[in-house]
């Protein structure tokens, strides 16, 4: 099954992997401010630790797009999003009961921030904070998310959006 193709359409939610890991998708969202690229990093609603926006494939909708649902769910942006993923991480819930699946694979696409709405689903439930790559990395626990947020910035994606 093709997960990570601009073209693919979900059909369920939980999409079960290769490796046997649960397939979600995330938003890298960006943009420059004064000539410095920034990313949007956001606390998860259940233990407050920064992450990126991400969830769950939505059926209907493409990777892609459910990533860039995401980042308006849980932080209200909306913008450009990348036809393919820019990479992936791989996590582990630990605080699922023991005959669930804790073990995700997350596909990462870059979203060029264009605007964002004065209000939003999560609004309330979540804290959302623009900072460098540098900071995001060093705020995130997962480590092929914060290799992902490091090399972000010298990516032809990054540097064509400054």
């Amino acid at each position: 099954m093709k997960t990570q193709a601009k073209k693919f359409v979900a059909t369920e939610k939980r999409i079960l992997t290769p490796s046997g890991r649960l397939q979600q998708v995330a938003a890298l969202v960006y943009r420059y401010e004064a000539h410095e690229l920034q990313i949007l990093v956001i606390t998860s609603r259940g233990t407050g630790r920064w992450i990126i926006p991400k969830g769950w494939p939505q059926v209907g909708r493409t990777l892609a797009d459910t990533a860039a649902r995401e980042a308006y769910e849980e932080a209200g942006v909306r913008g450009e999003i990348s036809s393919q993923p820019i990479g992936s991480f791989d996590y582990c819930k630990n605080d699922l009961p023991p005959e669930c699946i804790n073990q995700f694979t997350v596909a990462v696409y870059a979203l060029h921030f264009v605007e964002r709405a004065k209000d939003w689903p999560e609004r309330e439930q979540r804290v959302c904070e623009w900072v460098s790559p540098r900071e995001a990395a060093a705020r995130v626990d997962e480590v092929d998310l914060k290799r992902i947020l490091l090399d972000f910035g010298g990516s032809p994606i990054a540097i064509a959006a400054e």
